[in-house]
């Protein structure tokens, strides 16, 4: 089968999956918008000052799913949140079809062209805690497939990794042998059971999809023995990025994520629950793909007739016509910012245009 024939086959499987999934989103959205959202909140949820300005307006630009979301920034702490934040219904409609099913193809698809960047990545964050300790139990929270845990395992082959997980796929992990247990939920729900069983926590790019950020801590530090240690990845909202490409800076990654906590908010909420903040790390977490992200995010914006469940209808010929010619227009630019990201990497990632930060805590 030729190359051609295979992405025909493909896009007609996925039109007959669409075309199947299309009835229940419309039902559902026609129940309104306003039930996939809460309230909106005059305060702010880190400090509770009501000294609130926007700072972001935007919309899903990778799903394109129905919607517009705001990101406010707070005039005291500078915590920035999703406000009016997506309520339960709403978390589920636009997490659904994302990381598994219609759209968790071709994510799947994605990241399988970088998995030894990212075992590489993984093997990084093994290394930088084993300079602090050499844990016997450890358990990665968002673990979604293991990754991290197979990749951590090449540095620490004594250490029984776990997982957890709101997904399936966290079973499938324990099934292939990624981890040896597998936990289906939320941390806080599993938390009193846990308390005590690990000395080492992980938690990469999770807090900033969590509802309570403070209460994902509080549990993080239950399950954790004394002296074990807390190693957390986030997007830095303090990333010069941030301003500089505004909606289209990717780890916006509006609706899912609906919480961004600067590095300083981060340490004293860390040691006000009896931790001692050991390590701050902005060079390593950074991903560099902030050029080719934002230009990523604008192609989609300017492919409206994309041909999904959510929209009443299958766009026809027309709109497949447009997607293509938009695509086959930024296509040459591509692999340029590609190069540009990664060149300017052993810079950005070690000033404020790095996008991420790591901090490693220890329970006292």
């Amino acid at each position: 089968m030729t190359t051609t024939e295979t992405i025909q086959e493909h896009r007609q499987q996925r039109d007959e999956l669409v075309a199947e999934l299309r009835p229940a989103y419309q039902e559902e959205l026609a129940l309104g918008m306003e039930r996939l959202f809460e309230p909106r909140r005059d305060d702010c949820p880190w400090c509770a000052s009501k000294r609130l300005k926007v700072r972001l307006k935007t919309q899903d630009f990778l799903q394109n799913k129905p919607g517009r979301f705001v990101l406010d920034q707070c005039g005291d702490c500078r915590h920035i949140f999703q406000n009016p934040r997506l309520s339960s219904a709403g978390l589920d409609f636009y997490y659904r079809d994302f990381y598994d099913g219609l759209f968790g193809k071709e994510l799947g698809a994605a990241f399988s062209n970088a998995n030894g960047q990212l075992f590489e990545r993984h093997v990084g964050r093994a290394q930088a805690m084993r300079k602090h300790l050499r844990p016997t139990r450890w358990l990665d929270i968002g673990t979604a497939g293991g990754d991290f845990c197979a990749g951590a395992k090449s540095v620490l082959p004594d250490t029984v990794f776990d997982g957890l997980d709101v997904g399936t796929n966290v079973l499938k992990a324990k099934e292939e042998g990624r981890i040896e247990r597998a936990y289906q939920g939320f941390l806080p729900e599993h938390a009193t059971a846990l308390a005590g069983q690990y000395d080492a926590v992980s938690m990469f790019h999770v807090l900033e999809h969590t509802v309570d950020q403070r209460a994902e801590l509080e549990a993080a530090r239950k399950v954790l023995r004394s002296g074990g240690h807390l190693m957390i990845e986030v997007p830095d909202p303090e990333s010069y990025f941030s301003r500089l490409l505004g909606k289209y800076w990717v780890p916006w990654f509006q609706p899912q994520h609906l919480h961004f906590v600067s590095v300083g908010n981060l340490n004293r909420a860390l040691r006000e629950l009896g931790f001692t903040v050991v390590a701050v790390d902005r060079r390593e977490p950074h991903i560099a793909f902030d050029l080719l992200g934002a230009f990523g995010m604008f192609l989609l914006r300017m492919m409206p007739f994309r041909n999904e469940p959510w929209r009443p209808k299958a766009p026809g010929r027309f709109g497949a016509r447009v997607c293509k010619a938009v695509f086959m227009a930024g296509l040459p630019l591509m692999p340029v910012l590609h190069f540009l990201d990664n060149a300017l990497a052993p810079i950005t990632s070690r000033t404020r245009f790095s996008n991420a930060y790591r901090v490693i805590a220890r329970k006292d």
